[in-house]
């Protein structure tokens, strides 16, 4: 005769056995989906779909003459779309406009704005009025020139300003002016770059993390709004690309070339919403993202930017 305690283990031992064997294969599922989705993603792409055939014959990037803007207008370019650059420096703009237009065979406009300025935007959407835009590179971005405590910034109060107008005014203006005509024609991609740095906070460059973090929820938002009328609109967060901004200088295979970083991701545009770009990026992201706690990546994130402020601060003694 079973005890109680016995009679009660029989009588749930059917139904853990059940529900074990139920977990293990959701978990096998869910894995065997995200390998597949990976192999997807990285393995196959969607290079096909960024084409003017597909999207529109116009491509415009902002922040356009250096990095990874440089690197979208050309990879576009070589893609057939016609470019308008936009940035700052009128001499830069003619420079790429020509190297683009003598390399690839495509048309070209350009467009000199200072994004840290706010009156822009008028003379930008009269330059864009009756181009068919079929993909919109928001990449325009400022950062610090070194981690810093909030209140330390030097120049504060015009830092702040600079650091709103070009991370945040800038992506919401120009999809203000691009996308009416993408719903109009039922198609276009804008393509938002965010960071790894909005991902999760960032002690010591503060503002930068959360402006880039703002980029990140705004295109999550506006994917979900317009995706039912044929828009395609990805939140881009990279980790260290070999640009001026990062100030790293040679390529490794966690830090590509800004042309190795867009060629990788403008292959996942219409697979990935929100997406770090580039496989060796994404392998990151997921760690800091899901096997870190949060309490130990932002204590490991304040104790390598205090090491940066630092070693700054002593080559500004030392100069």
């Amino acid at each position: 005769m079973l005890s109680g305690a016995d009679a009660v283990l029989k009588a749930v031992e059917a139904p853990l056995f059940w529900l074990g064997a139920a977990a293990a294969v959701w978990l096998s599922v869910c894995a065997l989906y995200r390998l597949l989705s990976g192999l997807r993603v990285w393995i196959l792409g969607n290079g096909r779909l960024v084409s003017p055939a597909a999207l529109g014959q116009w491509a415009v990037v902002t922040g356009a003459t250096d990095g990874i803007g440089k690197a979208y207008a050309e990879e576009l370019g070589r893609r057939g779309f016609s470019i308008v650059l936009i940035s700052r420096s009128q001499d830069k703009l003619d420079d790429v406009a020509k190297a683009m237009e003598s390399k690839y065979g495509v048309q070209t406009k350009t467009i000199s704005a200072d994004f840290s300025s706010v009156d822009i935007y008028s003379s930008i959407e009269e330059g864009l009025r009756g181009l068919e835009i079929g993909v919109l590179v928001n990449n325009v971005g400022i950062s610090y020139s070194y981690p810093e405590f909030f209140l330390s910034i030097p120049n504060l109060n015009s830092f702040i300003d600079s650091m709103i107008n070009i991370n945040i005014t800038s992506v919401c203006q120009m999809t203000r002016i691009v996308l009416p005509q993408m719903v109009e024609r039922k198609k276009g991609a804008i393509l938002n770059l965010s960071s790894a740095s909005g991902m999760y906070p960032v002690p010591l460059l503060t503002v930068y993390s959360a402006s880039k973090a703002f980029v990140d929820f705004f295109s999550q938002g506006l994917q979900m709004e317009y995706k039912s009328k044929g828009i395609i609109v990805q939140s881009i967060m990279p980790f260290y690309v070999v640009t001026k901004m990062s100030k790293i200088r040679r390529a490794t295979l966690d830090k590509p070339t800004p042309e190795r970083y867009v060629a990788a991701e403008l292959n996942t545009v219409g697979l990935q919403a929100r997406t770090n770009g580039y496989l060796p990026h994404a392998i990151m992201g997921w760690v800091t993202g899901s096997l870190f706690p949060s309490g130990v990546l932002r204590s490991y994130l304040m104790s390598i930017g205090l090491s940066q402020r630092a070693r700054h601060l002593r080559k500004q003694k030392t100069g």
